[in-house]
């Protein structure tokens, strides 16, 4: 079982490590173009999906975008991402990407996307600088925050003053699965 982990652990990171650093400005310049235009597209939907979020998201100190893609084969499973982290005061934008290892029986492909929303700047410098790490499972229950109250309806809260949306295809859900998931500042894109 261990072998089996850690080959798709070094697998991932091959994959990531592949993917993460474009050879020219250009090819810069385009990817960043792309992960902006998702991250675009994912508030899109959120804001379709749950139109209070627009003013949660804009009212935060920050905000990170991720697309996701995750594979389940048996007992062990990967998944792999890029995103984008903005503080909302100064605008500026950090390119990143996340890696995901689980275990456990299964099989499937899950296509998701996050928007993760920082109450405060200390919150979102962590997250840049640090990187995140989830290694457990929520879902089904929304926590309501004191000050927003309703208006982070669909959010799970990870940390206090961070929360998170996952959309799936179908739309908003009401669980967050991440399982061994590390967020990382993308070196090739900033």
């Amino acid at each position: 079982m261990m072998r089996i982990v850690t080959t798709w652990i070094v697998l991932l990171l091959v994959v990531a490590g592949c993917t993460s650093n474009p050879k020219t400005g250009s090819q810069k310049t385009e990817m960043q173009g792309d992960v902006r235009a998702m991250a675009q597209r994912t508030l899109d939907r959120l804001y379709n999906a749950q139109p209070k979020a627009r003013q949660v998201v804009n009212g935060a100190a920050g905000h990170a975008v991720f697309s996701n893609f995750g594979l389940k084969i048996f007992v062990a499973g990967s998944g792999s991402g890029q995103g984008v982290a903005v503080n909302n005061r100064t605008k500026t934008e950090t390119f990143m990407r996340m890696a995901e290892i689980q275990a456990g029986w299964g099989m499937g492909v899950k296509k998701f996307s996050l928007v993760w929303v920082f109450d405060t700047s200390e919150a979102l410098d962590r997250f840049v600088n640090s990187g995140w790490e989830l290694s457990a499972q929520a879902s089904g229950a929304i926590k309501a925050n004191e000050d927003r109250g309703l208006s982070m309806e669909g959010a799970m809260a990870v940390a206090p003053g961070v929360w998170v949306y996952q959309l799936t295809e179908a739309g908003l859900a009401l669980e967050l699965t991440a399982k061994g998931t590390k967020y990382y500042k993308d070196d090739g894109l900033n």
